[in-house]
């Protein structure tokens, strides 16, 4: 599988770190296990909530994983802070489960990158609101 557009590689300006952050949400809102897991190292490693996976295979199965439960998953990301080769992010994400409860949820990200732009650590941090459908924000 091949990328559309080539990998932002830092070191990272503000506009390419802003670019950066709004390909993966992009990438992320498509729910597409297989294209996502591209992002990443081979053997990059993640931390997501109490949830610790190494490698691509591993990072593909766990978002093959979550967007089976995770229904009409939307997310926004927002740039906080970045450096050369590291970008910290802000997110919402809103999704069902299959009983039709909707939650809202919030977390930060911290990113490191390799020379070519592929993420080799990310760690999240993740907390689960429940809310009234009434009451989403991205629809």
């Amino acid at each position: 599988m091949s990328h559309s557009k080539p990998i932002i590689a830092p070191p990272f300006t503000a506009a390419t770190a802003a670019a950066k952050v709004q390909a993966a949400e992009d990438a992320w809102n498509t729910r597409d296990p297989d294209r996502v897991a591209l992002a990443y190292t081979e053997d990059s490693e993640w931390r997501n909530r109490a949830t610790f996976l190494k490698g691509r295979e591993q990072i593909r199965a766990f978002l093959a994983d979550k967007w089976s439960r995770e229904l009409d998953y939307v997310l926004r990301k927002q740039l906080w802070a970045f450096t050369d080769n590291r970008i910290a992010v802000r997110f919402e994400y809103e999704w069902h489960d299959e009983a039709g409860q909707w939650f809202r949820s919030h977390g930060n990200e911290m990113w490191e990158f390799d020379a070519a732009g592929l993420m080799r650590q990310r760690f999240a941090s993740v907390n689960d609101e429940p809310i009234d459908e009434a009451d989403r924000r991205f629809k």
